[in-house]
């Protein structure tokens, strides 16, 4: 049997015109006597973190943790006789944090865990250390709501999140709208998953402290012909992909994304019933879409957003030298960037300086020690919603 299962095997190699040669190994697996809990990460009862990785082959493997550059740290793990690696963390604060391995010079996922940053090209894992608001708790759950749509503005086949709150049913009260977007090189799951949108909102909706709303998260990538990201070096990214990638959703969001909304769902239609916001390059798309349709919006928010100092922008330039239209319409106009934010500190600084000059109202907010990273965004985004759809105070 093993002598035809051999014979079996070489002709469907020939076949798929491999040669025999060439075959490779297959990675060997744990031990069938061992329970999976011994060889993946795992949250212990302190709140330590134990990263495990198995991988007998490996020569070293390191655990790399924080999510940016200035705070991100390589801990060397240690191999068992069975070839799993392994570290332990010091007891940690209620967070969602950020880590990846490092096999042999190899940045590489956790593999034993289900739990990824959700990104165009996945290279980060993700765990959860409980005790925040970004918990699941036992309160009244929204439902997440997948929208599949053409664009006729794109010619493409598209999809948007929808986060309802709890009950929600067509033809009640027209609801308020937050459209959200997501920053660069991530996808719409990122402010879903990693942004802990349905789970801040749904605690925040149980403590009282939130207007019931609806919560929109498109695609900030269009990904049309010209604007692919991929295609666009990093140096060039500023220069050439922003601002194409830009007017497209713009437009995507005005003609396309907008009336799917108000058609799907019961809508306020009045700006003062849409508020706009978004992070990094999701901040300055929220920027030129507020700025170019002022009109159609009554909140607006950029956390550590691209801004016309680094993208000029036309129409924002046009909008900005109009302050009193700005502070006439904009119940809450809110910049929010991190001390040490070395991607776009500089963005934030500019559009701080020039509202400042134009005499444009708006309130502003430094996280202390941190950089280009969710733990400002995440926070900053639960501030945010906590202002929208109330009477404001002039």
């Amino acid at each position: 049997m093993k002598i035809k299962l051999h014979y079996l095997s070489l002709v469907i190699v020939s076949l798929l015109g491999i040669p025999a040669t060439q075959a490779a190994t297959l990675p060997s697996s744990p031990a069938a006597t061992v329970p999976v809990s011994q060889y993946i990460t795992g949250l212990n009862n302190d709140n330590s973190v134990t990263f495990r990785l198995f991988a007998p082959g490996a020569k070293r493997v390191s655990v790399v943790t924080g999510s940016t550059p200035e705070s991100q740290q390589s801990h060397e793990m240690t191999r068992d006789e069975s070839g799993i690696w392994s570290w332990s963390s010091a007891q940690l604060k209620p967070n969602l944090y950020e880590y990846y391995f490092d096999v042999d010079g190899f940045r590489s996922i956790d593999t034993g865990s289900r739990f990824t940053k959700p990104q165009r090209q996945v290279n980060t894992s993700l765990i959860l250390v409980p005790g925040s608001i970004l918990d699941e708790r036992a309160v009244p759950h929204g439902e997440l709501r997948t929208l599949a749509y053409h664009s006729k503005v794109l010619q493409a086949e598209r999809q948007v999140y929808v986060w309802t709150p709890p009950g929600y049913k067509p033809g009640g009260e027209p609801l308020p709208v937050l459209y959200f977007y997501h920053g660069f090189g991530d996808t719409g799951l990122s402010a879903i998953t990693q942004g802990r949108i349905p789970q801040i909102m749904d605690n925040l909706l149980a403590e009282g402290k939130i207007k019931p709303m609806l919560v929109v998260v498109p695609d900030t990538e269009t990904d049309i012909q010209l604007a692919v990201a991929e295609n666009f070096p990093p140096v060039e990214r500023r220069k050439s992909f922003y601002p194409l990638n830009a007017a497209a959703a713009d437009k995507e969001l005005m003609e396309d994304i907008i009336p799917l909304i108000d058609s799907r769902f019961t809508t306020r239609k009045d700006a003062a019933g849409r508020a706009l916001a978004g992070l990094s390059q999701g901040g300055y798309q929220a920027l030129v879409s507020g700025m170019s349709h002022l009109d159609s919006f009554g909140w607006l928010a950029t956390f550590s957003g691209v801004s016309t100092t680094t993208v000029p922008n036309e129409a924002v330039s046009r909008q900005l030298a109009q302050p009193q239209a700005i502070n006439k319409q904009l119940h809450n106009f809110t910049l929010v960037v991190g001390e040490k934010d070395g991607v776009t500190g500089k963005d934030i600084a500019g559009l701080k300086s020039q509202l400042e000059q134009q005499g444009v109202k708006f309130t502003y907010k430094q996280y202390p020690g941190l950089g280009h990273e969710m733990d400002v965004w995440r926070p900053a985004y639960a501030e945010f919603v906590q202002q929208l759809f109330v009477t404001p105070q002039r």
